[in-house]
């Protein structure tokens, strides 16, 4: 066995790269190795700004030795075709062996391959994985053909065995492999000779290179954390941020900064944005008053002055920055709190177009006061407030701040709307029409923000359906899955029984509201799905009257899955499916359907007789627990008939000669089908 150890080191590879690529080194390498016939016991990869690491333990020294046997043509086949089979098969004329099968005389072929040394495999591999690399952008440079994502300048490739290690030879575009490596750009830039993983990390580190990503940004967040703590104050987490920073540097070195008095008042997630997005700075808040008052900043390197050339010029940079968002702030509260206020910005969205073909801004604002309206007293809202919401929600489009940082549109609109002195409910709904962005987003609570969010969403859905433009496979460029996810998510969670059948008839857009109403159901099944609720459940339930009602829906559901969950309602599924099939086959053989006239008075056992008492119980139970949306009940109640259906069909024979009898015991079944399907469609449920 031996170990294998990969590094190709080039230029800065951007942050957001990284990830992916330590990933597809590892698959496209390790796979190839596999395919070829070399296996291994485990595999590693490594990411840094400047190389792609990948090491490999446990590796055969050479392929093994195989011998296949391939099935030729017919002994007596045309001279042409088996000389066909006998370049496919590699072997020559007397390698063949003639056998006698049910189907005449057939010529095989035994085709023994020898085993290859590793590291023969590997230089194929490596440099086959190298040439085809699936970076999103890549370049080329000099006069090679080769295409990196920055110019590659050095392949370390090491195959180690307790008795020493060898570099594997390859070349490629000129540049040969060997054992080098090379330590921090700036503390430790020359060449250093490795024998394997363990003597690469371990003079990487000594040379001021963390290999691992995660290492690197434990410690990042280890020395922010503490040296906002020393000073009273906390690190905003942003793991993103973490994540992209730690792919900026090799050997991090945290710094801590002030932000100058005069942006202070400037409102947090300004600072955070700014900071973020221009500097890749975190944000550190004191934990006494709230604000946003410091920053850190992680270095590449060490200094001899620790540091304090570096923050000062990077508190020059943002202060610099933060005049820019402090002009933009207040120029915005100036318009915010004018006379004309934010109606001067709606008017400005009357030429900026929403859609080539479902208008401009501020006619979709025009169509979403008008939903509003309607939608306000389904969810408890008051109507003026959730038009006059609505009529304002999207004016943060027009100032400044958010041309400048799209990402605050709605959090700005909230602040200006406080500003110019709009009633509460309007200002947060500002910020809460667009949520929820995500599956793990708040969604809106205050009605005024319900009607509003409601309002921009269906607009968009039924929009874009009459226009035709509907998601197609992994296409959805007006993100109308998650525009169809957020109402069901507002309606869900908020137990809002809204009819959505209604909620599009009353949208301005003449749109199928069947077709949509089935994209609602589908997206419905994703969401139940990551719940652990299966689709044939859905389908039960939304087979059902009022399934526009989403919330509605989802409790059906819901309680259907818990009840199937238990014994009793997993064996009441198999007792109704029996019954079930015996009265549709009865029914199609006789050519009448059964579904009325059940007697107790006909009944001829106990069992028959304790069935009729067992309906009658649970249909007193279930029709005032349906009445009131109760189904844990109802479906507790339906449960409840198992041991009387057991017993039932045990001890009773359906078709007996009696006409009487067995209409009566038909006709008892239709009363169990009924009962169930009252509740839920258990047809639509596999098993």
């Amino acid at each position: 066995m031996a170990d294998l150890l990969i590094e190709l080191f080039s230029e800065e590879i951007p942050a957001r790269m990284q990830t992916r690529a330590g990933e597809d080194l590892k698959k496209r390498v390790t796979d190839g190795l596999v395919e070829a016939g070399l296996t291994y016991a485990s595999a590693a990869a490594f990411t840094t700004p400047r190389r792609l690491c990948l090491t490999i333990e446990g590796l055969l020294e050479a392929s093994p030795r195989t011998v296949e046997e391939r099935k030729g043509p017919k002994a007596d086949a045309p001279e042409k075709a088996i000389e066909g089979f006998l370049r496919g098969a590699g072997v020559t004329r007397d390698a063949l062996e003639e056998r006698d099968t049910p189907k005449g005389k057939i010529l095989f072929a035994r085709i023994t391959r020898e085993g290859r040394p590793a590291a023969d495999i590997i230089a194929e591999v490596l440099e086959e994985t190298i040439r085809n690399f699936p970076w999103p952008k890549s370049m080329r440079w000099g006069s090679g053909s080769l295409r990196w994502v920055r110019p590659l300048q050095s392949i370390l490739c090491v195959l180690s065995r307790e008795d020493g290690a060898e570099v594997v030879p390859l070349t490629v575009d000129g540049i040969v492999s060997g054992d080098v490596t090379y330590g921090h750009r700036f503390h430790a830039p020359d060449a250093i000779r490795v024998t394997g993983f363990d003597d690469y990390s371990a003079k990487l580190r000594r040379a001021h290179v963390i290999l691992d990503a995660e290492a690197r940004r434990e410690a990042i967040w280890h020395d922010a954390t503490n040296q906002a703590f020393a000073n009273g104050m906390e690190v905003v987490e942003d793991a993103g941020l973490l994540h992209e920073v730690a792919g900026l540097v090799e050997w991090p070195v945290v710094l801590m900064g002030r932000i100058g008095e005069d942006f202070l008042d400037l409102p947090a997630e300004v600072l955070q944005t700014s900071m973020k997005e221009h500097q890749k700075f975190f944000s550190v808040r004191n934990t006494k008053s709230g604000r946003i008052e410091r920053f850190v900043t992680v270095a590449n390197r060490e200094t001899a002055d620790n540091g304090a050339t570096i923050l000062a010029g990077n508190e020059k940079v943002l202060s610099a920055r933060l005049a820019d968002a402090k002009f933009f702030w207040e120029n915005d509260l100036r318009v915010a709190t004018s006379d004309a206020g934010m109606q001067a910005w709606v008017e400005n969205l009357k030429n900026v177009t929403f859609h080539n073909k479902l208008g401009t801004q501020a006619e979709l604002i025009d169509r979403m006061a008008t939903l509003a309206r309607e939608i306000a007293p389904m969810v408890g809202a008051d109507p003026d407030l959730a038009e006059q919401a609505a009529r304002v929600a999207k004016a943060d489009l027009s100032s400044e701040m958010v041309y400048e940082f799209p990402e605050l549109q709605g959090l700005m609109g909230r602040y200006y709307a406080e500003a110019a002195g709009l009633p509460a409910e309007v200002a947060a709904a500002s910020e809460d029409h667009y949520a929820p962005l995500g599956p793990s987003d708040a969604v809106p609570t205050a009605p005024v923000s319900v009607a509003v969010a409601l309002a921009e969403k269906i607009d968009k859905l039924t929009g874009f359906w009459a226009i035709d433009e509907k998601p197609t496979g992994s296409k959805d460029p007006f993100a109308l899955r998650r525009a169809a996810l957020g109402i069901i998510r507002i309606a869900v969670e908020n137990d809002q029984s809204l009819p959505a059948s209604a909620l599009f008839a009353s949208a301005a857009h003449d749109a199928d509201a069947h077709n949509l109403l089935a994209f609602l159901h589908d997206r419905l099944k994703v969401y139940l799905k990551d719940q652990g609720i299966r689709h044939d459940i859905i389908d039960a339930c939304i087979a059902m009257e009022g399934n526009d009602d989403l919330a509605l829906l989802v409790k059906r559901a819901r309680a259907l899955s818990d009840t199937l969950k238990t014994d009793d309602g997993e064996n009441l599924l198999q007792a109704f499916k029996r019954a079930n099939n015996i009265l549709t086959q009865a029914e199609e053989a006789d050519g009448v359907e059964y579904s009325y006239g059940a007697d107790v008075k006909f009944a001829e056992t106990d069992e028959e007789r304790a069935l009729f008492a067992a309906l009658d119980g649970a249909e007193a139970a279930i029709t005032p627990a349906m009445a009131a949306q109760d189904f844990g009940t109802a479906m507790g109640a339906m449960a409840s008939l198992r041991p009387a259906l057991d017993a039932f069909f045990e001890a009773v024979q359906i078709n007996t000669d009696n006409a009487t009898v067995r209409r009566n015991r038909l006709n008892l079944l239709s009363r169990i089908r009924q009962l169930c399907l009252g509740v839920a469609d258990l047809r639509r449920i596999e098993g």
